[in-house]
């Protein structure tokens, strides 16, 4: 069986899995599963504060609370920013430029 490939046969599509889209299920998933984690660090800092308040200096306990006050917010953008993100930059369309229009004769008039 000859490997060489025939000089009049085109190269057949080849498609890579490794360009195909996450799966929606599984970008989901991981999408909740960061949120709860972003959610569950800014109880953490809440309650950090609350102990903490008496024990640490103020701005200690200020900045815990201040992060649990920015977390929600980080969390959502995070959580939202899920599959409109590409690693290729895709052109959907060929932009074609229409060529000249045929002359006369190449209309097949007698002319």
């Amino acid at each position: 069986m000859s490997t060489r490939r025939r000089a009049g046969r085109p190269e057949p599509e080849v498609h890579r899995i490794t360009s195909a889209p996450e799966p929606l299920a599984d970008d989901l998933a991981r999408r909740q599963h960061r949120y709860l984690w972003q959610m569950g660090v800014r109880v953490v800092c809440f309650v950090a504060a609350g102990l903490l308040w008496s024990h640490v200096p103020v701005a200690v306990s200020l900045a815990l609370i201040t992060a649990a006050a920015v977390l929600p917010y980080v969390a959502v953008l995070l959580a939202n920013a899920g599959r409109e993100r590409r690693d290729t930059s895709d052109v959907f369309f060929e932009a074609r430029e229409i060529g000249p229009a045929p002359r006369h004769d190449e209309l097949g008039n007698d002319r």
